[in-house]
């Protein structure tokens, strides 16, 4: 399809921005062509430069969980935002935001707003070092927690997509205390903490991994994690930037019951806007200067305006609304695998709640390794196919699409006949390698 408006728009943006996008998985590096600039959303609708629509299963990679403009959010940044944008001082909001964040995860007793998962994920890492006393982290092959120095190692995401896991500009001091597992591999966690356990300050997951793809923990592997760290003195931390308030109201943890000592919040909590946060154990955050040494600040943590957006966002997210989230995204999937066996492809739908990943690989994806032998050539091509067909689908191979609340049946409908058309261009392909 020609975008020629899009094209300009690019051309421009390279000789100002690095790349010409400002996140580098938007730059459609991985799939070919040129990036799709954007102009306009609303529900499950994105509008391109040239004026072309899209159904939308990017949502801001999971934040437009209710749908984009979404009327009541925007009123209420817009009451917050006629009283100010920002202070540098307390608000009220702010303590509704993280009563209102507390109720939800329990494992939080105190927490901390933000203005971006990757300072959730800094701040909470170094939280536990100080509440610790330790160096050594913790990390799993491709998650991706941030582009903080001593997290961008071994990483997925973008990182993963560009083929540069370890980022250039890290010190190797750096690099050398963050001590990487196999994601899922419960035994070499055991012999990690045999070896080095009282030198570890934490284990940061997550809990379900969006950023190798969509790949969840096997049974009784989160419930290592968190034995490990209490066992050794070490601080458990869910990294729930993208599957909190997403997956479940209470994220990975609230589906689960399960209790980790930290736990960071990002993308669905902010509404559409930069908000984030991080807490845990009382005990921990009473680290956080001013009660503790732990400095950590922000003149835009807790801006009221992205807080009221947050709030208003999360009074919507009713049992209903994940029910309907539930259904919508399970057909989407059944979808998905029906034209997958219809049409031959090697290929398999990975979900949890409203999260997928279609990995063109023939078996279960469990970490890193098994992630990386998805074909990327035929997932470039799939995409190329859905994007003609007017369906914006994540432009990478190691990263989830969402379904929000919404879209509908018909759309879903919709999605999966351009998705059988995609895999047929896929089957009728002939190049058999792995780029």
């Amino acid at each position: 399809m020609n975008r020629p408006r899009s094209a300009e728009l690019f051309e421009r943006a390279q000789r100002v921005i690095p790349g010409g996008v400002n996140s580098p998985v938007r730059a459609f590096r991985s799939v070919g062509g040129t990036p799709v600039f954007m102009s306009r959303a609303a529900g499950p609708h994105v509008w391109g430069a040239d004026g072309e629509q899209y159904i939308d299963y990017v949502c801001s990679w999971g934040p437009a969980i209710l749908g984009h403009a979404v009327p009541e959010v925007l009123e209420a940044a817009r009451e917050a935002a006629s009283y100010g944008s920002t202070f540098g001082a307390p608000t009220e909001r702010e303590v509704l935001f993280a009563e209102a964040l507390t109720a939800l995860y329990p494992s939080m007793e105190m927490v901390r707003a933000v203005s971006s998962g990757t300072e959730a994920t800094m701040a909470a890492l170094r939280a536990a070092r100080g509440y610790t006393g330790r160096d050594f982290i913790v990390k799993f092959e491709g998650c991706y927690h941030g582009h903080a120095d001593f997290l961008l190692v071994k990483a997925g995401s973008g990182a993963a997509t560009l083929g540069a896991p370890d980022s250039a500009g890290v010190p190797e001091s750096v690099a050398r205390a963050t001590l990487t597992c196999a994601f899922n591999d419960a035994a070499a966690l055991s012999v990690l903490f045999e070896e080095v356990g009282p030198r570890i300050a934490a284990v940061i997951v997550e809990p379900c991994v969006g950023n190798m793809g969509l790949v969840p923990a096997d049974p009784g592997f989160l419930e290592h994690i968190i034995a490990l760290c209490k066992q050794h003195g070490a601080v458990s931390i869910f990294d729930e930037v993208m599957t909190g308030c997403r997956v479940h109201a209470s994220g990975v943890q609230g589906r689960l019951g399960l209790t980790p000592d930290m736990t960071t919040l990002g993308k669905v909590i902010g509404g559409g806007f930069p908000l984030a946060a991080y807490g845990g154990k009382s005990a921990i955050m009473s680290c956080i200067a001013p009660l503790g040494p732990v400095y950590q600040a922000g003149t835009l943590s807790g801006n009221p305006v992205a807080v009221a957006a947050g709030l208003q966002t999360l009074a919507m997210l009713t049992p209903a609304v994940y029910d309907r989230l539930e259904a919508l995204s399970a057909q989407l999937e059944q979808g998905l695998c029906e034209a997958i066996a219809e049409t031959g492809v090697t290929a398999r739908v990975q979900r949890m709640g409203s999260m997928l990943t279609l990995f063109f690989n023939g078996s279960k994806v469990r970490n890193w390794a098994d992630a990386n032998t998805t074909h990327r050539e035929q997932f470039a091509l799939f995409h190329r196919s859905l994007l003609d067909a007017g369906i914006y689908w994540p432009p990478a191979a190691f990263e989830a699409a969402f379904v929000s609340a919404a879209h509908t049946p018909e759309l879903v409908r919709a999605t999966i006949d351009a998705a059988g058309t995609a895999l047929r261009h896929v089957a009728s392909s002939s190049s058999p390698s792995r780029a």
